[in-house]
């Protein structure tokens, strides 16, 4: 004998659903009525009067609601009772259609069915309902028992116990029966015996859904209640029975998108002759199926309602999925809506699919992606639209123009740098389209800087950057003073929050005008000098951690080469290169050790004859945290760093996270040396310990260093505050 059910129909629905029929009366919780008088058998109905008052109802002595309660469910209907053609004479009578074939009853009506719920655990998840008629090996629930010597008015407290549920292989029952049971909502809490009753049925139907949402039809679930001195126990039992399984499998349509890509894309679908029939395992292979279509060129594929045969005689059921792949498509335009903010040439610039290119669902959610990263954007959407052609399909996109300038401002105090104010003004699309223009200035103890910047993100390929820049500043470090003009030019490849990418480079020129004051080593004096440089400079990283701000796991490596041209009295070259490498292992759940080293050298010059600020310093909180800012290496004769030609730097930590904070001892080392091969000799070591809180737009760093081998004049202790990890 075989059943029809529709599966979709049978999946659960919202709990609204539930709340609805809760809203109707419970069965079971009054008094019996009277019966009516008998009827007389000579048929005389002349003592009945139409028209005489009704009598008063009798007392029917219900309790006042139990308002904070789930109300029982709707009533179920009557159970359909289905014979096989040697059981009855009439067909129709037996519930089967005249010509013999199985009749197809939506499980929403079969006999004992409780409301759809959804599964609190996935909005998207939906609960299979297949039962089956009680003589084909449907579901025998026990009915609750009676509380025998509980009156309706006496509240007793309950728990609830599951048994004979751990044989079935998923673990989603209990979980789900956990989240959506009202006898768990109450559990604990005292209640009277219509309550707990009608809380009993809720939930027997709730886990008759659930058992055959896991292929079991012929499962057996008994409810019982006993008494245990002033409290109930309430127990479910569980005997699953055999699990259905599918005896064929037909993606009905799918051969429309012709042979080879049917025969490509059935198997995503995932389910095979042989396996359980789950409702999960339904759901996730539709879904799977239509990103297949949508990721293959058919952004109007669709998966229809699926409908699967049940046949109790051999425990197997027959999936039939409606499929209609629609045609395949290439893209074709950009179309834009959004006033003129970016145009369509500039978002097929961004976009990482070409025309004529296969229709791919995730290259639209990438341009997504990308037009939110421009920050010029407060909402996009974007949608595949039918050219007309048979051959192509357009992409349109809508965009909400964001607020476009930013002012911004801060104030900050460290004892390397002393006072330090910034301000900047920012419009991020004065040039149409992505031109920023940025004006930023520093008013600070040690530094005053007013800048001019010119940016276009996005220049001529996606992720690519131009930026022009002219600067003056003027700069009183310990090491040297500096009066300087600049001007740069920079086109990289950048890695944002949103995209952060493995491979990124930049490549840049330099024009500089400076004069500074600095240690002469051959004089033995500080002497004033003028410079002028010019320079390129090149860098490529390669980036494998996890995440930009606040990596657990990978590494980085990076490179930089700068050859540099300098005019002082007479012309001269040097090369400068620096190698960066850090990595992140994961020690436990809340434990990261982190790494890092970094080597530089400066190659052509001795280091009297370059600039002072064009040389290698070490120390502070980016350096090596327990000295002062640059105040690790070589010092003249008045205790000042003079810098050098080679750097050498290593730290470790362990970030140990406790919720939103993490504390981090930490180990820098660092030297400076006058050499270009960076040595050990004259290491300077600090040591400490930070706080770090773990903001929604990353880690917030406090550090405490002190040196461990401090030189004359060190301080003993260094703070330092940051966004993002040291390293």
């Amino acid at each position: 004998m075989r059943l029809l059910l529709p599966l979709s129909a049978c999946l659960l629905a919202s709990q609204a659903a539930v709340l609805q029929a809760q809203e109707q009366p419970g069965e079971g919780e009054g008094e019996v009525l009277p019966p009516l008088p008998p009827i007389a058998d000579d048929g005389d109905f002349s003592a009945l009067d139409p028209d005489a008052p009704l009598a008063p109802m009798p007392d029917i002595g219900v309790d006042w609601p139990d308002l904070d309660s789930p109300m029982p469910p709707l009533p179920a209907l009557p159970p359909l009772e289905l014979l096989s053609s040697g059981e009855a004479e009439d067909d129709s009578a037996a519930g089967m259609d005249p010509a013999g074939g199985p009749v197809e009853v939506p499980t929403g009506l079969a006999a004992g069915d409780a409301d759809p719920v959804l599964s609190p655990t996935d909005g998207a998840d939906r609960e299979m309902v297949a039962q089956g008629p009680a003589g084909l090996g449907a579901f025998a629930a026990g009915e609750p028992d009676a509380l025998m010597d509980i009156t309706s008015t006496e509240a007793v407290r309950y728990s609830v116990r599951l048994e004979g549920f751990e044989v079935i292989p998923s673990r989603r029952i209990v979980a789900r029966f956990d989240g959506l049971s009202v006898l768990r909502q109450g559990e604990g809490q005292p209640a009277n015996g219509a309550q707990i009753n009608r809380r009993i049925e809720e939930d027997t139907a709730l886990l008759d859904q659930m058992v055959r949402n896991e292929g079991f039809y012929d499962a057996n679930l008994v409810s019982e209640m006993r008494r245990d001195g002033e409290r109930v126990l309430i127990l479910f039992s569980l005997q699953p029975g055999p699990r259905y399984v599918y005896s064929a499998v037909n993606l009905t349509g799918l051969e429309d998108a012709g042979p080879q890509e049917a025969a490509r894309m059935a198997p995503t679908y995932g389910i095979d002759p042989g396996e359980a029939i789950i409702a999960d395992a339904i759901i996730k292979a539709q879904a799977t199926l239509a990103s297949e279509m949508a990721e293959n060129g058919y952004p109007f594929g669709r998966v229809g309602e699926e409908l699967v045969t049940i046949d109790h005689d051999r425990r197997s059921g027959v999936l039939d999925q409606p499929v209609a792949p629609g045609p395949r498509l290439r893209f074709g335009r950009v179309i834009a809506e959004d006033g003129g903010l970016l145009g369509a040439r500039h978002i097929q610039q961004i976009a990482r699919f070409d025309p004529g290119q296969w229709y791919r669902a995730s290259d639209l959610e990438d341009l997504r992606r990308a037009l939110i990263a421009t920050g010029l954007v407060a909402s996009v959407n974007i949608a595949a639209v039918d050219s007309g052609d048979g051959e192509r399909v357009d992409t349109r996109v809508q965009l909400t123009p964001g607020p476009l300038r930013t002012v911004a401002g801060g104030i900050g105090y460290s004892t390397g740098e002393g006072l330090r104010t910034e301000a900047s003004w920012e419009h991020r699309n004065l040039f149409p389209p992505e031109g920023a223009l940025i004006l930023r200035g520093v008013l600070g103890t040690q530094e005053q800087l007013g800048a001019v910047t010119f940016r276009r993100n996005n220049f001529r390929r996606r992720d690519r950057v131009l930026t022009l820049q002219a600067l003056a500043s003027n700069l009183t470090r310990v090491a040297f003073d500096a009066q300087t003009a600049q001007v740069s030019a920079r086109w990289e490849r950048t890695s944002t929050l949103i995209f952060q990418k493995r491979w990124t480079w930049s490549l840049g020129t330099e024009l500089i005008a400076t004069r500074e004051r600095g240690f002469d080593v051959l004089r033995n004096a500080d002497v004033e000098r003028d410079y002028f440089i010019g320079g390129l400079n090149g860098v490529v990283t390669y980036d494998r951690s996890n995440d930009l701000l606040d990596p657990t796991r990978g590494f980085r490596l990076s490179a930089r080469v700068a050859p540099e041209l300098s005019f002082r009295g007479q012309a001269f070259g040097y090369v400068r290169g620096q190698l960066d490498g850090s990595y992140y292992h994961p020690a436990g759940q809340n434990v990261v050790l982190a790494g890092r080293i970094r080597l530089g050298t400066i190659w052509g010059a001795p280091a009297s004859a370059i600039a002072p600020s064009r040389r290698y310093y070490a120390g502070g909180g980016s350096s090596v945290r327990g000295y002062g800012y640059q105040q690790v290496g070589p010092r003249d004769i008045n205790g000042d760093p003079i810098g050098g030609k080679s750097l050498l730097e290593v730290a470790t930590e362990a970030r140990i996270r406790i919720g939103p904070f993490a504390v981090v001892p930490f180990i820098d080392a660092g030297n400076i040396s006058d050499s270009s091969l960076p040595g050990i000799g004259n290491l300077r070591v600090g040591a400490g310990i930070g706080v770090r809180y773990h903001s929604n737009f990353g880690p917030i760093r406090v550090d405490i260093g002190t040196p461990v081998n401090p030189q004359q004049g060190d301080s003993r202790i260094g703070v330092y505050v940051s966004l993002g990890q040291a390293f």
